[in-house]
């Protein structure tokens, strides 16, 4: 075993009503800890009703290493004392934490098994889980109840199929962290429930930190369990279907996005029936087109590849304030994908491109907008949810929102002629991949919005020309 005693280790010991247990479970710690780490001992009482803290601080004074017992003025829960824990072991320098629960459940007996991979020379470990389900019998032979042991099979097959993970236990409480790792996350936003453990495995694993699995020995006593199964499994359940759907763009929740490791599909546009293609096929070979979205530079790349044309940007302009400066005579198409939403006032804005294109009777506006109406929307503001995303309708960049009815009344209200209009069904590919349960949905979606598209259309795509205002018609006519 390749050792580095530099390592400084803070044993972090959860306690709660253990007054009769804390004294057992800091003896079992095991001093040959000395000879391969620096370890301390930190135990933080959650504001017992009983004398947890005073009888672990009174042991603590002549330990065989430093250590020290604090005690919280509020409860914290399970996951909120855990945030002060880990804050601590940040705050005061330590290299690794070890989680132990003050009731013992889990043997401290195997810090220096759990400690190892941390020690290793050239390898980045980011946590070690002590695992009662490595070996499942072990679990059951140790005393775990067969409904918890049932229960916790369950849970972390779904959580694994869900987070394409392969971790043989989700629920394990014997838990030791790098602390840099932990500085990465944003621990804060958590949950101080039960489900805390979950969201910290979705954090680790999303944020790409690497986790070591190892066997533990269960062992179930006379301890007290505090967890209510039934919404623990509920709250497990509800973490893990919210986090998957962040990282497939389609919900927000800053505590499961990490850029780094962002899975969204990296799909073309133009591999589907999306607004993209829409967009392209209204626009005649050759134009001169001034992209005003300039979103990821597909759309604009395939206008110059396939159809020949050239495209102007508006890269570095703060559509607010201006527009961008281009041959607005000469122009043949301007394009504004998700540009509406974004505006502060999309009149103004839409006024002020109409003046600039007052001498040019030829260009044609495209312009696409998300439908806020779309049925998936409605359906969650009918369960009181209302979830900003990343990308999509409700997108964190979107200032405004429209049905597909209010966009061509904002254009007509404007001033332009709407000439067509094309609704467009979701781009599922984009979350899903290009696999057939994507194109089924792409096909049904299809077929509804042809039926109900102010229900089924995820964005409208119109195409509209600017009309003369009416000062235009009067100056014309008196020259």
């Amino acid at each position: 075993m390749s050792t580095s005693r530099n390592l400084k280790v803070l044993i972090f010991i959860l306690a709660y009503n253990a007054e009769k247990t804390i004294t057992n479970v800091l003896d079992r710690i095991p001093q040959e800890l000395a000879g391969m780490c620096e370890p301390s001992v930190l135990v933080i009482d959650d504001c017992s009703g009983d004398a947890t803290w005073q009888k672990a601080r009174d042991h603590l004074k002549e330990f065989w290493c430093p250590g020290e017992a604090l005690r919280n003025p509020v409860n914290q829960g399970y996951g909120g004392n855990q945030k002060v824990g880990y804050l601590y072991a940040a705050e005061h320098g330590y290299d690794v934490v070890a989680m132990v629960h003050g009731d013992g459940q889990y043997a401290p007996e195997r810090l220096p098994a759990l400690l190892e991979p941390f020690l290793r020379t050239g390898e980045r470990v980011d946590a070690v889980f002590g695992s009662r389900m490595l070996r499942k019998s072990d679990a059951l032979k140790g005393g775990m109840p067969y409904y918890k042991f049932v229960g916790n099979t369950v849970l972390t097959t779904f959580q694994n199929l869900v987070l394409g993970s392969h971790l043989s236990e989700f629920h394990t409480g014997y838990r030791i962290y790098r602390v840099d790792a932990l500085k990465a996350l944003p621990l804060h936003l958590n949950t101080n429930d039960f489900h805390f453990d979950t969201e910290i495995i979705v954090q680790m694993l999303f944020s790409g930190g690497r986790i070591v699995e190892l066997p533990i020995p269960t062992f179930y006593g006379d301890e007290v369990c505090h967890v209510n199964g039934l919404r623990y499994a509920w709250d497990v359940v509800v973490a893990t279907l919210k986090a998957r759907l962040v990282r497939m763009g389609i919900f927000y929740d800053p505590k499961f996005y990490f850029p780094q490791t962002d899975v969204a599909r990296s799909v073309s546009r133009f591999s589907f029936f999306s607004s993209s293609r829409v967009v392209a096929a209204a626009v005649t070979p050759g134009s001169l087109v001034l992209d005003l979205g300039c979103s990821d530079g597909e759309l604009a790349d395939y206008l110059r590849r396939e159809k020949g044309c050239t495209v102007l940007d508006a890269a570095g302009v703060d559509l607010d304030r201006e527009l961008p400066h281009v041959p607005w005579d000469s122009l043949d198409c301007v394009l504004a994908l998700d540009v509406l939403e974004e505006r502060d006032r999309p009149g103004e804005f839409l006024d002020r491109l109409k003046e600039r294109l007052a001498n040019n009777g030829r260009v044609r506006i495209i312009a696409g907008s998300a439908n806020v109406a779309f049925f998936i929307t409605r359906f969650m503001l009918l369960l009181g949810q209302f979830n900003y995303s990343r990308r999509g309708i409700l997108a964190l960049k979107h200032k405004r929102l429209f049905t597909r009815a209010s966009l061509g009344r904002l254009f007509r209200y404007a001033g332009y002629e709407v000439l067509r209009r094309q609704d467009v069904g979701a781009p599922y590919p984009l979350a899903l991949g290009e696999g057939w349960l994507a194109r089924a949905l792409m096909a049904v979606n299809g077929l509804l919005v042809k039926v109900l598209p102010g229900l089924f259309a995820w964005q409208t795509v119109l195409e509209a020309r600017p009309l003369p205002s009416v000062a235009s018609v009067l100056r014309s006519a008196q020259r």
